[in-house]
């Protein structure tokens, strides 16, 4: 079982996002908590690659209808390093205990970039608990289309997230869409940066290495909401199709913009999900 809850607020944004750190079997998780309707489960999201949760804000803000439940990875954000290396399994059953920390036997799972893997472990893993599922910008893992090799080593690098200059100068390279028109755009996302260890960074990058979900999403029961841009240098919109091929109870939405639309343009998203998430 999970230790009890070690609850200590750091900081509340507004629309009552409650930020604080908790205890989950012995691992620090630096943890971010949206208020919601009672008996609807909240959105379990899994963050970006080197992503601290507020970076997530302008998408929990313009949430409407549901709560949320968002963490930094261990090593990244506000979260200490891990005791060991992790894989998707095993930082998927520490979320599924942090949920259970707060209540919550039912959720409904989200994941971003880096984090979409991580939600379709959560959904197979655990298909009791997870009701519907949302991939957003994202692919099956280590058999994806990829992006363009100049784009994918600047992704690799931790300078983006440690270096908001230099994350401002390739925002429109790397992650196209509406960065390309207003550079502007990216400024916000870049003051809301915690910048990750190397560590934390490279931990994230190793837990993939070798990970596909291509041999068991077949098996996925979920209703599942499929997001792409049109430009994702990073993701191309191919990786989507394959997952709307695998996935049985899916469904595709093609967004006008790159990878970064949940920042970009967060209340579109909010209501194209929350749109899914009240379907029967």
């Amino acid at each position: 079982m999970a230790k009890a809850a070690n609850r200590k607020t750091a900081n509340a944004s507004s629309n009552d996002i409650n930020v604080c750190m908790m205890d989950v079997d012995g691992q620090k998780l630096r943890v971010g908590i949206k208020s919601g309707p009672e008996g609807v489960p909240p959105l379990l999201m899994f963050n970006g690659i080197g992503a601290n949760l507020e970076l997530a804000f302008p998408f929990l803000e313009e949430l409407n209808q549901r709560g949320a439940i968002i963490f930094d990875v261990p090593g990244v954000g506000g979260s200490p390093m891990p005791a060991l290396p992790y894989r998707p399994s095993t930082l998927v059953r520490l979320a599924k205990k942090l949920c259970l920390m707060l209540g919550h036997e039912q959720v409904d799972v989200s994941g971003v970039s880096w984090g979409g893997g991580m939600a379709q472990q959560f959904a197979y893993q655990y298909p009791k608990m997870a009701q519907k599922l949302i991939l957003a910008a994202t692919s099956a893992g280590w058999v994806m289309v990829p992006g363009r090799p100049n784009v994918l080593s600047k992704m690799a690098s931790i300078k983006r997230y440690t270096d908001p200059g230099y994350m401002r100068s390739i925002a429109a390279e790397i992650y196209g869409g509406d960065f390309r028109n207003d550079p502007n755009l990216i400024n916000n996302h870049a003051k809301a940066m915690r910048p990750s260890s190397n560590a934390g960074y490279t931990l994230q990058l190793l837990a993939m290495l070798g990970w596909t979900s291509v041999p068991w999403l077949w098996r996925l029961r979920q209703p599942t909401l499929i997001i792409s841009g049109t430009d994702d240098p990073l993701i191309p919109l191919k990786n989507a199709r394959i997952l709307n091929t695998l996935i049985p109870n899916s469904q595709l939405k093609i967004v006008d913009d790159g990878h970064l639309f949940m920042v970009t343009k967060p209340a579109m998203t909010a209501r194209m999900m929350e749109t899914f998430l009240d379907e029967a």
